[in-house]
């Protein structure tokens, strides 16, 4: 039903519309705007006297308040017209602390002189819109908690829901609407972007039920409420394209399409519980981290995730920590399909895999990003946790030599498969053992060549990478006089990027520290940490990188960090989309590398 806000007679003109539901005890009646005296849960009060014929209305309000002498009446007029123009420049809410629009009518019979000017303080827009000498009238109080809270909440009956019913989110709600003619409404749409209502599956201009030439312009109730919600640059528009700011009032039924699938999970998950509104997408999959209280609702939440999201078709949910050998972890499905092979693209490249068998974390796209940076064309790469490539293939792009490594024979399958599909595969060499041993093979090997007696002649850096939070420190040990022969210059020594979680409350210092006490030297000095990202609660991912000093990784070597001209390098920065605080831990913590000096 559409009822128009200022109507030219007593008597309101009704649209038809959808079915609104009865309330125990009276007729079918037109929900409430949010936040108004029903959506509040109160109604005006009415002498009850066995019918509804009987009851005065609040626009006959001098004969439900006999006796009231006649200049008290008018004094409330004008007071009320005083207080709404006073709060048209905004102080009410300051002194008062009050957020609402309230309705004023009267029939009272003041002398012509006296209502004009009660007129004239009502036409203030935004406060209440005047149609007739004895009627003033405006949409309903607004109450910012309640339109918050319950206008586009689904019905409260779907609390506690296990299993998706669709239909049992049926709800009717009370919005604002324009009237505008169809020939302008393309035109005036462009304007009135802030203003129009913007929710899923919901059409923001409608045809008219009362009028061909005409169309219904849905507005957003949390920000229209009256004419004068407007902002200045609307009411222009409208008044050049000769549309009246006349608000009415639609009812509109929403569905299950139309909700959110936060707030679909906030209406069914216990009140005060988190809600489950985010995941990691990996191609078609969404990878969600179900606590505890959320699995008893975990087959509903994978649908919702579903049906929310457009091109996702499997919902599944880690059920153990990625401790294995193979750094990957068992799923279950919670819904849709099992397939579980998939394609992703990040930074530009594609990698295709099985999502159940290999590691893939889409949230590290940025890192990859990063460490991708740092090296130009011509310099090494040593991946030694490479996964299925996201380190490996876009360095070797920049025209680099690329070593890559991982013990899962599913990692290593489509690690190949990869570097064949982004066409590296002549730039990367792939290798399927063990960190230690590649450390101490493929790499030693290379590492011999590369910074042998020619090496004063290399100007490309050699780096290493090693992806393995959980563990990667404990293989810095093999670095540990790795190399026989004289030492290269210190400009030409590899450098290290060894990735670790901690929890310590000064996480920088502690992954220094750790990373330290493997090697046997004191890292503080020379190294930087980068705070890669908040894993949980408490629990953060860093990046500690360092070039390994001569006295650590040759034989026969006397020298100390302390004697070690080794130049500053150029401090690196955390990422910008990270927390102040987490930001400041990070920039504080992160201490100089040494980078090339001129020979």
């Amino acid at each position: 039903m559409l009822l128009a806000g200022r109507q030219p007679g007593p008597s309101a003109s009704s649209y038809p519309s959808l079915p609104v539901n009865s309330r125990a005890g009276g007729g079918a009646e037109s929900p409430a705007l949010p936040g108004s005296r029903t959506a509040r849960g109160g109604e005006e009060r009415r002498e009850s006297t066995g019918s509804d014929d009987a009851r005065p209305s609040v626009a006959n309000r001098d004969d439900v308040i006999e006796g009231q002498p006649f200049h008290e009446r008018l004094s409330s007029e004008l007071h009320q017209s005083m207080r709404n123009l006073w709060r048209q420049f905004g102080f009410s809410r300051i002194l008062f602390k009050v957020e609402t629009c309230r309705i004023s009518e009267s029939e009272s019979l003041a002398p012509l002189a006296w209502t004009s000017q009660i007129q004239k303080l009502s036409r203030a827009p935004g406060i209440f819109l005047l149609d007739q000498r004895r009627r003033f009238s405006t949409m309903t109080e607004i109450e910012t908690n309640q339109r918050d809270s319950e206008l586009f909440s689904p019905p409260s009956n779907v609390r506690g829901m296990t299993k998706l019913d669709r239909t049992a989110f049926k709800k009717t709600v009370t919005i604002p609407v324009l009237k505008v003619r169809k020939e302008i409404v393309n035109k005036l749409m462009r304007s009135l972007k802030r203003a129009a209502l913007q929710r899923p599956g919901i059409k923001r201009v409608i045809e008219d039920p009362e009028d061909e030439e005409s169309r219904l312009v849905m507005l957003d109730p949390y920000k229209i409420f009256t004419d004068g919600s407007f902002e200045r640059a609307e009411l222009s528009i409208l008044k050049q394209l000769n549309v009246s700011p006349q608000i009415h009032k639609y009812n509109l039924e929403l569905t299950y399409e139309n909700f959110k699938s936060e707030e679909i999970l906030r209406a069914v998950l216990p009140e005060g519980q988190d809600v489950t509104s985010g995941f990691s997408r990996v191609g078609h999959i969404a990878h969600l981290n179900l606590r505890d209280h959320q699995l008893p609702f975990k087959h509903l939440i994978g649908q919702v995730m579903i049906d929310k999201n457009p091109g996702i078709t499997s919902a599944v949910n880690k059920i153990n920590n990625i401790d294995n050998t193979y750094r990957n972890f068992q799923m279950e499905v919670l819904s849709g399909e099992e397939n579980m092979m998939t394609k992703v693209r990040e930074n530009g490249y594609t990698y295709e895999f099985d999502f159940s068998k290999v590691y893939w974390n889409p949230r590290l796209s940025t890192e990859h990003s990063r460490i991708t940076e740092l090296l130009k064309s011509g310099d090494v790469l040593f991946d030694v946790f490479a996964g299925v490539g996201p380190f490996a293939i876009p360095v070797a792009k920049k025209n680099c030599t690329v070593f890559a490594n991982d013990l899962n024979p599913e990692s290593h399958k489509w690690l190949l498969h990869n570097c064949k599909l982004n066409k590296v595969d002549q730039k990367v060499k792939v290798f399927n053992l063990d960190g230690k041993d590649f450390l101490q093979g493929p790499v030693r090997e290379e590492l011999m060549q590369q910074l042998g007696p020619l090496s004063k002649e290399r100007k490309h850096s050699v780096h290493i990478v090693m992806n393995l939070p959980a563990k990667a420190i404990e293989f810095l040990s093999v670095f540990k006089l790795l190399l026989d022969g004289p030492p290269c210059g210190i400009e030409l020594l590899p450098i290290v990027h060894c990735y670790s979680f901690s929890k310590d409350p000064n996480p920088a210092k502690d992954v220094q520290q750790r990373a330290g006490a493997v090697l046997g030297i004191s890292l503080e000095a020379c190294s930087s940490v980068h705070l890669v990202r908040n894993v949980a609660p408490n629990k953060e991912m860093l990046c500690i990188t360092f070039r390994i000093p001569a006295a650590v990784l040759y034989k026969n070597q006397t020298l100390t960090l302390e004697n070690q001209d080794d130049p500053p390098l150029k401090r690196q920065k955390t990422d910008k989309v990270f927390s102040e605080e987490k930001t400041q831990m990070a920039s504080v913590t992160s201490l100089e590398m040494p980078s090339p000096s001129p020979h």
